[in-house]
Order: C-alpha cells, then structure tokens, then sequence
C-alpha cells in the first residue's frame, strides 16, 4: 500500500440482493466492476465471520468461520442443489435493511436442503475441505451442534461437565456420534470460501484488491475460546478474570466494556503464537490486505475486572510488542497489515507504529474539532496512512454535518472549499459531500477509502453502527438503483486527477 490509491468501503451485506442480505452471488461482482469502473483500487470490507445475537461481525462465535448468510443461493440452484421455488421461498422484499430474523428461520433448512443433495463427489471435496482446516472446523461444527443440544446455552453453562471443558474423548465421542451434522455444517464452510475464492479471483482480474477486517478480541461464547481455554485470561471453569475494553473517549463517557476475554500473552508465546499465525494466515488466504482492528492492544491492552459495571474501572497493562510481529515477519512474506490506531495513543503505541512501519489511520470527522495540528486533518496526514472520511463507528458526512458544532461545520466547510448553496442537501451530487471526499483524496495518504454511504450522499440514518449501542445496528442495505446513481464520472475523473487510478 505503498502507491496513492482509493477504495469504497461497504459490507457484503449491504450489497443489493433479493435474498434479504447481501452475498457472494452476481451483485458483488458488478460492485466490483464498479470500483474498477472508477479507478478504485480497494474494496473494503467488515469480518466474514458469524454475528453474535445482535448482528455484530465484531462479536463472532468462531474468529476462522464465515457467515453462512453470505452464501449464494443461485449458485446452489446452478449447481443441482436448489430448486427455483425453494429461491422463491427465501426472497425478501425490503432492499434496504438486512432481514437478520427472517434468515435466522430461514437460511439453515435451505442449505440443509442444498447438502441432502451433495452427492458423494461433492462430499469429498467438503471432507477434504475440512481435512485442510482441522485446526479449527471440526471443533466449530461440533460446537454449534451442541450449543443447539443445549437449547442455545453458551458453552459454559452446559450440563455435560466433559464437552463443556472439552475434554478429548468426550469430543471424540460426540464427533463420531453427530458424524452426519458435523459434515453438514463443514458443508456450509466450504460452500462459503469456494464461493468467496471466485469472488476474489474476479476482483483480483479486475485490478481490484479487497481489504479486510479482523477484530482483536474473539467472544467468550466461541468456539475458539471453547475449545483453546489455555490461550484466554479464563479460570479453569472457563470464569473471565478479566475482559476487554476501552477507556471513555469520543464514543463514550464511562469507555466500552465489551466483555471478550483477555488473551494469555505469555502461553501464547510458548507456540510463537501459533493461533493468531492460523488466524491470520486465514485472513491472508481471503483478503488482500487485513485492517487489525483495535491495534493499540498489540502494545497495551484495557483490563476491566469482569464483575466492574463499567470501562472505567479499567487498568493499562502492557504486553511485549515487538516480538509478536517478529513472528508474523517470519511466517508470513510482506503481509499487508493496517493499523487501526484509533482513540487513545501514546507513546507506546506510536513506538510499535514506527518499528513495524505498518500503515496507520486517519479520519476526516475527526479533524475539525481541535486546532492546526490534530492529526486527522488532512494536511497533518503521513503518506503511509489510510484515511476516510468515516469507518464504520462514524456517522455518515452529511449526518456529521447536521450533528458538528456550528464552529466545527462552519471550519469544515471552508477548510474543504465547500462552494457555497445548501450544505444540507444530500444525494449522490451532494456538493457538500463531494467537497469533503475531495478534500481526502487531495491528502498525502497514500490510499483513502470512502464508505458507501457518503458516495450516495446518505444522511445518519444509514450509519452502520453506534459503538456502545447494542440494537439497531449492522442492518444497512444499498439498492442497486442507488448505486447505479453514483456519479461515476467525477469519481473517475477524482482518481485520474490525483494520481489514485489504479
């Protein structure tokens, strides 16, 4: 990432579809041939994996599996496996908001349909699928299963005392006894990346490169933590000693107890952090590049007591930052890593910046509200940088505008050479909203990406997520109309004028 370049950033879900979720099927490929249409490098996207109850991909029961809602039906129905009624039977009216209950009763029997059909060709290729990821597959199958066996109770609330500690022949024992479901559920997993590889392969063909995501912290209901208790900050009856966190800041005045358990640092290492090795050269084998989000961790890390009420009665504490990268160097050749250095930063945290020589980033929402020298404004900005106008905690640009101080807009406004006339007005020729992303692709950096959102001049209501509100989030969908009104020319002509054409 070492030349100036742009990029969109928009979820898989929030790509246009019938199915009532964005997926892997023919509309991600005419993103696709949008972005490299315009001359953007970049596809940015959020984690692939599982959502947790409240639709999070940051809040996932596996860190390696992937959303079985972004499979492709139509697919399944070219390949023998679906009918043209049973596709009918999963469409969904409303294009603009994912329908997560409606696929919560819908999208299991429908792909169990797709695996009753699987001849023993194809069931081959999942075994051998699963073969090649056993690190991690087996046990997530199992862990579903048994999670469902137990009416949904997470792990550690199970009655059986051996597979809620995971002990070996107790899941042995269920492995062989649940053979059937378990090779259904490593049918999903397969369907999921071979579906996703060709995706990739398109972009990749179309000078498109796709950015990922990995959250720093798994969740405690997981499989990972279920079956790896030794590698998490856990009591041996799998009890949190502590958990994760920020400390208060813009987001939030009393910080954000997330509740994911803390890593074990000093077992990790033991391996040369074998775990996070697979965990990453998972991502690598998805993505292009991969944003680590919440990097700061990797130099100190917020512990809140797991009994604390809030983030605030969190402590610092640090953690040995070099010597993790010194493994990734060696186990990975020139990975593409971006440093979501967001929110508090000290001197540590800069100090593992410039050793690792990672890019870092910055976002334009935040600029206006300190002086000359705040490091999100454009000007201040390194060239080895990704800078937005917003990620995915932000506000839209035209809702920032509505919601900023009237001194922060009034600043805003004339530092992007707003020409004059309404500023609220919204829409894909929003002027507003245009002088802001030219402002960002005038900047140093040397990649910019632009959410969706502000390409189509949307206002707050299609903010993807309010960090520290749990409802309510993650749901945002664009139509193809919508996208197709995107002034694609002056994006072009944006990328062609500062040197961002790919």
């Amino acid at each position: 990432m070492n030349k100036r370049a742009s990029g969109v950033l928009m979820h898989v879900s929030s790509l246009p579809g019938a199915y009532g979720i964005g997926c892997f099927g023919k509309e991600a490929k005419e993103f696709i041939d949008f972005l490299s249409d315009t001359g953007c490098t970049y596809w940015q996207v959020l984690p692939f994996t599982p959502t947790d109850a409240y639709n999070s991909p940051y809040a996932s029961i596996s860190a390696f599996a992937g959303n079985r809602n972004f499979i492709d039906l139509e697919q399944l129905r070219d390949e023998g496996l679906l009918t043209d009624d049973e596709l009918r039977e999963q469409m969904y009216a409303n294009p603009y908001s994912a329908a997560f209950d409606f696929l919560e009763l819908r999208r299991i029997p429908v792909l169990y349909r797709a695996f009753t059909r699987a001849d023993e060709a194809y069931r081959d290729k999942v075994r051998a699928f699963a073969e090649e990821n056993k690190s991690w597959l087996p046990d997530y199958a199992l862990y579903i299963i048994l999670k469902e066996a137990n009416i949904g109770a997470e792990w550690y609330d199970w009655a059986d005392e051996d597979l809620k500690l995971h002990r070996p022949e107790a899941v042995a024992k269920a492995m062989e006894e649940q053979a059937e479901t378990v090779l259904f559920m490593e049918f999903i997993q397969y369907t999921f990346f071979e579906q996703w590889k060709k995706i990739k392969k398109y972009a990749n063909s179309k000078g498109v490169e796709i950015i990922g995501d990995l959250p720093m912290y798994v969740a405690r209901n997981s499989a990972d933590v279920w079956a790896n208790r030794h590698l998490f900050d856990l009591t041996e009856d799998g009890e949190p000693k502590n958990v994760a966190g920020v400390p208060p800041d813009y987001f939030s005045e009393f910080g954000q107890k997330w509740g994911n358990p803390l890593y074990n640092w000093a077992e990790m290492k033991k391996d040369g952090y074998r775990w996070w090795m697979d965990r990453l050269g998972a991502c690598f084998k998805l993505f292009d590049a991969v944003r680590i989000d919440h990097f700061r961790a990797f130099s100190a890390y917020w512990a809140v007591p797991a009994e604390a009420e809030t983030a605030k009665e969190g402590q610092w504490l640090p953690r040995p930052k070099t010597d993790f990268f010194d493994a990734v160097n060696r186990t990975f050749k020139n990975p593409k890593i971006i440093a979501e250095d967001l929110g508090i930063i000290d001197d540590g945290v800069i100090d593992l910046l410039e050793k690792t020589q990672l890019p870092c980033m910055r976002v334009m929402q935040f600029a206006f509200m300190e002086g000359k020298d705040n490091m999100h404004m454009p000007h201040n900005y390194p060239k080895n940088c990704v800078a937005y106008t917003g990620t995915h905690d932000n506000n839209t640009v035209l809702g920032w505008l509505w919601e900023a101080q009237p001194y922060e807009r009034e600043h805003a406004l004339k530092y992007c050479a707003f020409p004059g006339g309404d500023w609220a007005v919204g829409g894909s020729e929003s002027a507003s909203c245009h002088a802001v992303i030219r402002t960002l692709w005038q900047s140093p950096a040397n990649t910019v990406i632009v959410p969706v959102q502000d390409l189509c001049g949307f206002g707050k209501d299609t903010k993807m997520n309010v960090p520290g509100v749990p409802n309510g989030n993650w749901a945002f969908r664009v139509t193809q109309e919508q996208l197709d009104g995107i002034d694609k020319k002056w994006l072009k002509e944006l990328n062609d004028v500062y040197y961002r054409n790919k």
